[in-house]
């Protein structure tokens, strides 16, 4: 590499602003001297692709091998392993994390060497469906906490080769630290292209920013029905784009990077899992580079949505497959410890007599 990844902060909150970014460390190695190659060397290390610079190494520069030390305690402190919750798939595995000013995250790792990491204290969208949606955005992940959460990943699981950015939060909605994440990534973390997947419920400026990245990530849209109206009961802070307009850009950079987009489709027993609905489906997706992953709603306290029953969705899977559409029948990771959907956090809040917080938020924000 001929320069650094350049880190800029400038939507961080007067809030935030002491927390750690990756700009601020990949500044304070460039102060002590330290050159690109020795910063994509320090990150790589981080990432667990490479080893760290030992204080008689000759090859980096004195002044960066007296702070790496302190540098990387820093960095193991930005988030804390608080549980880990295995699932029925021994593959599978929530984890609850802590922040260093006390907040809680899930992320999860995932069958087939992968991890799902959240973007978001919370979330503004406000998904009726889900629990983050129901407790509202709290705070905005730094791009540090984020790629922390891949860090921590490969520690525990050293093979982890895929991150999709599909935990807490509307990535979107934390778009400048999200895009950094996938730079990092892409560009010293050994992950292709492809195996960096960005979720959205819909948002112009995300697909904006993917056309200007040097890292190009694959793509899911949390869509969950064809009707726009519907759509904005279930997602009631979700976006702006209609149901084709979104399609239509999905499809684009599907096209455009040759990875499929995936259709991401909460089904919830009488609200979307008409055989109609499905038709309606299948001729949207006609002839587009897109595949559909049905997700049974995760079963949430008090929540009057209800999972359809397997057969059933068994046949929508058949359905969009009759008609050439790639269709997958899933269950979230870790459902079975009450993992999905921010449950674990919501879990651990409520058993410590903590309320979740709720802040009110949304539209393409």
């Amino acid at each position: 590499m001929n320069s650094p990844i350049q880190f800029t902060n400038s939507q961080t909150s007067p809030t935030e602003k002491k927390r750690l970014t990756l700009e601020a460390v990949s500044s304070h190695l460039l102060a002590t001297g330290a050159k690109p190659i020795h910063v994509r060397r320090f990150f790589r290390a981080w990432l667990g692709k490479g080893e760290w610079p030992q204080l008689d190494d000759e090859r980096y520069p004195k002044a960066m091998r007296a702070i790496v030390p302190s540098l990387r305690r820093e960095l193991e402190a930005v988030l804390e392993l608080r549980s880990r919750h295995s699932g029925s798939d021994p593959e599978s595995e929530r984890l609850l994390l802590t922040l260093a000013d006390g907040q809680t995250v899930e992320s999860v790792l995932l069958p087939r060497k992968g991890v799902c990491v959240s973007t978001q204290m919370g979330c503004a969208v406000g998904c009726v469906f889900c629990m983050t949606g129901q407790g509202g955005l709290i705070r905005q992940l730094t791009d540090l906490e984020i790629a922390a959460e891949v860090a921590l990943a490969r520690k525990l699981r050293p093979e982890t080769k895929k991150v999709v950015f599909m935990g807490m939060g509307e990535p979107s909605h934390n778009l400048e630290a999200v895009m950094r994440v996938v730079d990092l990534l892409g560009t010293y973390g050994e992950f292709g292209h492809k195996d960096l997947v960005v979720s959205t419920v819909g948002d112009r400026r995300l697909f904006a920013a993917l056309d200007k990245s040097a890292v190009k990530p694959a793509l899911a849209v949390s869509l969950h029905t064809v009707d726009d109206e519907k759509r904005k009961k279930l997602l009631p802070h979700g976006t702006q784009m209609s149901v084709d307009e979104l399609i239509e850009a999905a499809d684009q950079w599907a096209k455009k990077t040759g990875y499929p987009a995936q259709i991401q489709w909460t089904l919830i027993e009488g609200i979307n899992d008409s055989t109609a609905e499905i038709e309606c489906l299948a001729d949207k997706l006609h002839g587009r580079y897109m595949m559909v992953n049905f997700i049974p709603v995760n079963a949430v306290d008090g929540s009057p949505f209800k999972r359809p029953e397997r057969e059933h969705a068994a046949s929508l899977v058949r359905c969009l497959r009759s008609r050439d559409v790639i269709a997958t029948l899933r269950d979230s990771a870790a459902q079975d410890v009450d993992g999905g959907c921010g449950q674990l956090r919501a879990r651990v809040l409520n058993s410590a007599g903590r309320s979740t917080p709720c802040s009110a938020a949304g539209g393409e924000a």
